[in-house]
């Protein structure tokens, strides 16, 4: 039970952190309007380490607070017990954290008013629509986010080192292919904090979860877990690896 606690507590943190730096930096009337996307990058790596550190300590096993993640590595361990438990766990936290935030900016939200800059605070858009390659950005991105967090030593928790390769990681990913789609490389960050925007954001006269393109943030980066976890495998039964 503390495995499905701490993916929905952790998730929770996540959203909190991640998708309010993109409130704080695009909502008007925020102190911090138009810190850009520097503040973003810093922000969501954080975002990332800190509930990964802390909720780690907290289950005794590798936090994931994404699917992706969490798929990735059942495929290298070969348990997969508790990964449907984890996926609701972190889908539902990744809501939860979202609506949390929906109140919290209220006023900021209101004080905005328009809808797809909401959106945007919430869940993920490219910056030129084209499915094929916004596909392949996600799948990118995933696959470099989930081999590299299975090669950092410690990746277990046993070294402090290896949470400020997972920074690292998060703000190199983001640095990269954050202009392309906004580099979700989660569903429990963009599909439930989406469906949460849906439900609970208010509506300003067009408001569109745009679930047209909100398929590829939920689809693409579990692939994208899935060949790096793959290819993990092989060059470990390659003795590849020291």
């Amino acid at each position: 039970m503390s495995v499905y606690l701490g993916e929905f507590i952790g998730t929770i943190i996540l959203v909190l952190l991640g998708d309010g730096v993109c409130c704080n930096v695009n909502l008007e009337k925020s102190g911090f309007k138009g810190g850009g996307a520097v503040h973003i990058l810093i922000g969501w790596g954080m975002a990332v380490m800190v509930p990964a550190f802390a909720m780690s300590r907290f289950t005794g096993c590798p936090s994931a607070f994404n699917p992706a993640v969490t798929i990735g590595i059942a495929l290298r361990t070969g348990d997969w017990s508790t990964v449907p438990g984890q996926i609701i766990a972190q889908l539902l936290g990744g809501f939860v954290g979202a609506a949390i935030l929906i109140l919290l900016y209220h006023d900021h939200i209101n004080a905005t008013g328009n809808d797809d800059t909401v959106r945007g605070c919430f869940c993920t858009a490219p910056s030129i629509p084209n499915p094929a390659l916004n596909f392949l950005s996600e799948f990118v991105a995933t696959f470099v986010l989930v081999f590299t967090l299975a090669l950092i030593p410690g990746a277990a928790g046993e070294s402090n080192v290896s949470w400020v390769l997972v920074y690292g990681v998060i703000v190199a990913c983001g640095a990269s292919f954050g202009g392309l789609t906004g580099y979700a490389m989660n569903a429990a960050r963009d599909s439930a904090p989406r469906l949460a925007y849906q439900l609970l954001a208010p509506n300003f006269g067009k408001k569109n979860a745009n679930w047209e393109y909100g398929w590829i943030p939920l689809v693409a980066p579990i692939c994208g877990g899935v060949v790096a976890s793959l290819l993990y495998n092989a060059l470990a039964a390659a003795q590849m690896f020291g």
